[in-house]
């Protein structure tokens, strides 16, 4: 058994170029010997769990969508948005959602606490996805490229 205790981990954080999108987090699966790289299936385990927390008044990543992916969500504490295709629908303690491939999705702190959501996914391997505010695909196959046309930085279009 692998074991790790939560409180233990450096939160690790980003920010933007221009700072429109911040966030931080605890990657547990990497922690517990996750290789996200690896084609091995008992390297790569079955999933990726982490642990998001967004300041007030932040929206971590882009509004994106993915190829194959699921991503399950979990919030711990705190309230927010959760933006989609339909539009924002709020989130606070004890909600639980689940976006699948191909559907939009990106969160929002618009509140005056910290937002923190268990976040758990199954990255497949060859996943691509969709950015559809600034019309862009990222692709990982078999490095991470951002394209319309050409390869781009991952926040062009966005702030």
């Amino acid at each position: 058994m692998r074991k790790i205790n939560t409180k233990e981990l450096e939160e690790y954080s980003w920010t933007s170029p221009k700072g429109k999108f911040q966030g931080a987090g605890k990657d547990l699966s990497e922690a517990l010997g996750w290789d996200p790289s690896s084609a091995d299936a008992r390297d790569r385990h079955p999933f990726a769990v982490e642990i998001l927390r967004i300041t007030p008044g932040q929206t971590p990543y882009v509004y994106h969508s993915h190829s194959a992916q699921w991503e399950f969500y979990h919030v711990i504490s705190g309230r927010g948005l959760a933006r989609e295709e339909a539009g924002h629908t709020p989130i606070e303690s004890g909600d639980a959602f689940l976006f699948g491939p191909g559907e939009a999705h990106q969160l929002i702190n618009n509140s005056a606490e910290d937002l923190v959501i268990y976040v758990i996914a199954d990255n497949p391997i060859g996943e691509s996805g969709y950015y559809p505010d600034s019309q862009k695909w990222i692709v990982r196959s078999p490095e991470r490229r951002l394209i319309r046309s050409e390869s781009l930085d991952y926040y062009d279009g966005e702030e």
